[in-house]
């Protein structure tokens, strides 16, 4: 095991909670021997602190009694301000500064949609894309997985002046500025000539490139029995084929990350099935409803039936979820120009990343 993959390893030894401040916007607690406290600690890495903040999630193992739960058939338990999903085992309880999370398995997937609601109600919202900050310049490249974001960074990075903010999920708020999340990176077989250094020395084998897509196909289906238990998720995280965790900080410098920058440009990259690179203006509307969108179904499946459920038993109306989150987005970017750019799907990673990369400095730099 390298050293990077060493350091997003949680220290052995007895569980002593911990706390994380996310932008001074959320605080969360995570009590003593909650099941899930490793994998909270590696994916909030970045936010590992006290915090001040008004709004909050606690987070612990033990699901507590509520009585008179009415039930959606097996599907749901749910009151005015409580939720329960037996099928993942954990439950949602609404505090008055923001919600308590219970259960025994893996619970980052029932923080992040909380956190992100949370957020909004603080005029911040979270998103699925690449930031880097350029020259003071905030780049916003949303995208669907898979598509050349944990790339593109590394192209821009490499820039002089030029930090990293995200490869995969950060922060907006209403006000235009976009706040970083330096989670993790999960590096991957095709990013071998992309993060060469990355690939020396003594490492855990990953699978072939031809086999990256089945790989990753089974893991998408295995996770939500996986993140009941874990330990189980816990070592499959660790030896998994398909990917390396390794922190940003130690791929780019810690003085090569930035905390925050305001937005001035946003592209929406995609693939699709033509020979040449398009880029193609698009309206405030139109971005708007495809960060939305692309957020919500990049995150896991047992997030999105947190969300579903929410809504379902009104404990958050999915039009007011979604509603309230576009408004955010929408005052983000009121000026920011919006762009799609469409890459050929046959390019390799690198190709694709040097065009976007190219294209990014010829925008902020022309």
């Amino acid at each position: 095991m390298s050293q990077s993959e060493r350091d997003v390893k949680q220290p052995t030894g007895a569980s002593i909670g911990a706390s994380f401040d996310v932008h001074g916007i959320v605080g969360i607690d995570v009590e003593p021997d909650t099941p899930g406290e490793s994998q909270l600690r590696d994916m909030l890495a970045p936010f590992l602190g006290a915090s001040r903040a008004a709004k909050r999630i606690t987070i612990g193992g033990t699901v507590s009694p509520v009585s008179a739960q009415s039930r959606a058939e097996d599907a749901y338990r749910f009151t005015g301000d409580s939720l329960y999903i037996p099928a993942d085992r954990v439950q949602i309880l609404e505090t008055a500064e923001g919600y308590r999370i219970e259960g025994t398995g893996e619970l980052l997937t029932s923080v992040i949609p909380l956190l992100d609601r949370l957020c909004v109600g603080e005029e911040t919202a979270m998103i699925h894309a690449a930031v880097v900050d350029f020259r003071g310049s905030g780049v916003l490249l949303p995208a669907w997985g898979g598509v050349g974001k944990t790339s593109t960074v590394a192209k821009l990075v490499a820039m002089p002046d030029v930090r990293f903010m995200a490869d995969d999920w950060a922060f907006m708020g209403a006000g235009g500025m976009l706040m970083g999340y330096a989670k993790p990176m999960f590096i991957k077989p095709h990013h071998r000539a992309i993060y060469p250094d990355l690939f020396r020395g003594t490492r855990k084998p990953l699978a072939p490139g031809w086999l990256t897509t089945p790989v990753a196909q089974l893991a998408t289906a295995v996770h939500p029995v996986i993140v009941r238990y874990p330990k189980t998720a816990a070592f499959t995280r660790r030896w998994s084929p398909e990917h390396r965790m390794v922190h940003p900080a130690q791929v780019f410098g810690q003085s090569r990350i930035s905390s925050a920058a305001p937005v001035q440009l946003a592209m929406f990259l995609e693939r699709y099935d033509g020979t040449e690179a398009r880029l193609e203006g698009r309206s405030l509307e139109w971005m708007t409803s495809r960060i939305v969108g692309n957020f919500h179904s990049e995150l896991p499946m047992v997030s999105r039936r947190l969300v579903e459920a929410l809504g379902a038993t009104s404990l958050v109306p999915l039009e007011q979820h979604f509603g309230e989150k576009a408004a955010v987005v929408r005052r983000a970017l009121e000026d920011v120009p919006c762009w799609l750019l469409r890459l050929p799907a046959t390019w390799t990673a690198d190709q694709a990343s040097d065009f976007v990369a190219n294209l990014v400095r010829s925008k902020l730099d022309g």
